[in-house]
């Protein structure tokens, strides 16, 4: 494996959902390593002064319908989540500790909050909802939120979100090969291009 593919997430895009849907097959197909690195979506919008399309009324209605046309181009399903825009600081804490502390269970843990967000639109806001997602799916929500609160998961997903902004992120779905950066889910034809 010699080409990678990093990619800059946060749960609560449903671009990024639908890019993390297809980059695994991706990766798999040109033999590259995929590089998950979560970010605070958030963080990048206050750095860069961005902010999410769905903030522009027209802008956020075509956005979902086109969202919903490439989710019926990869046969994956996607749901506009009721609760949307959801905050992720607790969200992502927890993705950056499963991944610092138990990466075996790395995997599973991002299916079952991507799934309980884009598929069954379950209002991650709530902590009593993230509680009964993390039990369903064979999760101790008592050890997960003790991952939210940890200095140094606090310090990496900082950091992370940081090191994306100076490197031109100013959104998510972000995506590098050989230090390109391709922006969306839109535009995986251009990541299969640089991979191969």
């Amino acid at each position: 494996m010699s080409k990678t593919v990093e990619f800059y997430f946060d749960l609560g895009s449903p671009a990024t959902y639908l890019a993390y849907t297809q980059l695994p097959k991706i990766c798999a197909e040109a033999d590259a390593r995929l590089i998950y690195i979560p970010i605070l979506l958030g963080g990048v919008f206050k750095a860069t002064g961005n902010a999410s399309p769905a903030t522009v009324p027209a802008k956020g209605r075509y956005m979902f319908q086109d969202l919903d046309r490439y989710a019926r181009r990869y046969g994956v399903p996607l749901k506009f989540n009721p609760h949307f825009p959801i905050n992720t600081l607790m969200l992502m804490r927890a993705v950056t500790g499963i991944q610092l502390r138990h990466p075996e269970r790395f995997g599973a843990f991002i299916d079952c909050l991507f799934k309980a967000l884009w598929v069954d639109g379950r209002s991650l806001d709530e902590p009593t909802t993230v509680a009964a997602v993390l039990s369903e799916n064979a999760f101790d929500p008592t050890e997960v939120l003790a991952l939210t609160c940890d200095e140094e998961i606090k310090s990496i997903l900082k950091h992370n979100t940081e090191q994306a902004v100076q490197r031109g992120v100013f959104g998510a779905p972000s995506m590098f090969v050989d230090n390109q950066l391709f922006f969306g889910q839109d535009r995986l034809d251009f990541v299969i291009e640089a991979l191969s």
